[in-house]
């Protein structure tokens, strides 16, 4: 079986977002976020993307609705044991699959938390949801109980975080490798993923940034590849990711010489990074670390060319997207504490000079502070 944490570390999981659920008055709770799912009981799938919730009960009960592609896939991965199958036939609703079990769960009347901020449950999912259920228990939007508990990580999870940050790291090795006048954005990118793969790694919960020329200034991945020039620049965001949890990089290369503009951008970088680095401290709140990334390049002048946020939680996520809860940005509360990772990412996208520069890395908070997981340093790369 492909489990790939130990059946107790997945009961204690389970038992604790047991007594959260109790803590908020629910009597159960309907989860639809793939990662919750993998978090309390080790299923991998992308079956997601179809009409699929894993009940928990006040009595750590758990039952999957799902289709039959994925019986076997919850097996082979999970350790759960009760495995309900929606049929694909015309004109079927699987919301009354649903609400079927929960009958049988006793939960008529009952008050039941639903992670509504799911990729799984789509509008129209969630439609046919509120239709069979109409009447038949109260719900309550729970989609933060378990994503909170994931955030401090487990030992077994650091153990694969750190896993991930080596192959983070042996990606940007290879692209520093290949970077230089001529080279093709597409070998580049086939030479990260290959590192990846070959180290064991898996699929990222979204594509990679690659991007040159007038493009690095863009931070998200579109179709198209093109050769670097003999004074170019090159945005790299990746991530390494191994058991589905991810590390991240980014990086801004540059080929022949670097212009005073781009020196001047780095040293900012360079500068708020470290800024950042020392706001994120147990106890301290998040947003914090945003309002240090923006003193630093406001007072260097970049107010107009900076982000609004700098970066974010990392765990297990699966696609569309790597960026996990919560985010660096003005006013945010949550407080930081011990052995949550997070992607500190400082980025400067000058629109009328057309020139880009960022500084990216993942990083862990420890009981005074936080640590760089990468082994790389943090300098301009010029090839």
């Amino acid at each position: 079986m492909a489990i790939h944490f130990s059946t107790s570390e997945l009961a204690r999981r389970r038992q604790a977002a047991v007594q959260a659920m109790a803590a908020r008055g629910l009597d159960a709770l309907l989860i639809f976020r793939q990662e919750s799912m993998y978090y309390l009981t080790g299923y991998d799938t992308f079956g997601y993307c179809f009409f699929q919730c894993l009940y928990l009960g006040a009595d750590g009960r758990v039952v999957l609705l799902t289709r039959s592609p994925d019986l076997r896939q919850a097996r082979h991965t999970s350790v759960i044991e009760d495995i309900r199958v929606w049929v694909d036939v015309a004109g079927k609703n699987p919301a009354d699959d649903l609400r079927e079990i929960l009958a049988e769960q006793g939960c008529r009347d009952a008050r039941l938390g639903i992670e509504f901020d799911a990729y799984g449950l789509t509008a129209y999912n969630w439609r046919r949801l509120e239709a069979s259920l109409d009447g038949f228990c109260t719900l309550e939007d729970a989609s933060d109980l378990v994503s909170r508990q994931r955030l401090v990580k487990s030992e077994a999870e650091l153990e694969y975080v750190r896993k991930a940050a080596a192959l983070a790291d042996d990606a940007l090795e290879a692209a520093i490798d290949l970077t230089r006048e001529g080279a093709f954005e597409g070998d580049i990118l086939a030479a990260m993923h290959s590192a990846i793969f070959s180290g064991g790694g898996d699929y990222p919960g979204n594509e990679f940034i690659i991007s040159s020329g007038k493009d690095a200034l863009l931070c998200r991945y579109y179709s198209g590849r093109r050769h670097l020039e003999a004074s170019d620049q090159l945005t790299l965001e990746h991530a390494g990711i191994y058991r589905h949890y991810h590390a991240c990089l980014m990086r801004t290369l540059l080929t022949g010489s670097a212009h005073p503009d781009h020196v001047a951008m780095f040293d900012a970088c360079a500068d708020a990074m470290q800024a950042c680095m020392e706001a994120l401290a147990p106890g301290r709140p998040i947003g914090g670390v945003f309002d240090a990334h923006a003193r630093v390049l406001d007072a260097a002048g970049f107010r107009e060319h900076r982000m609004n946020a700098c970066g974010y939680s990392l765990g297990t996520t699966y696609t569309p997207t790597w960026m996990d809860w919560p985010m660096f940005y003005h006013g945010n509360a949550v407080e930081a504490a011990p052995d949550m990772i997070f992607f500190i990412h400082i980025i400067i996208a000058n629109s009328e000079t057309h020139r880009a520069m960022t500084l990216g890395q993942t990083v862990r908070v420890t009981d005074a502070g936080c640590e760089r997981l990468s082994r790389l340093p943090l300098e301009l790369i010029v090839k």
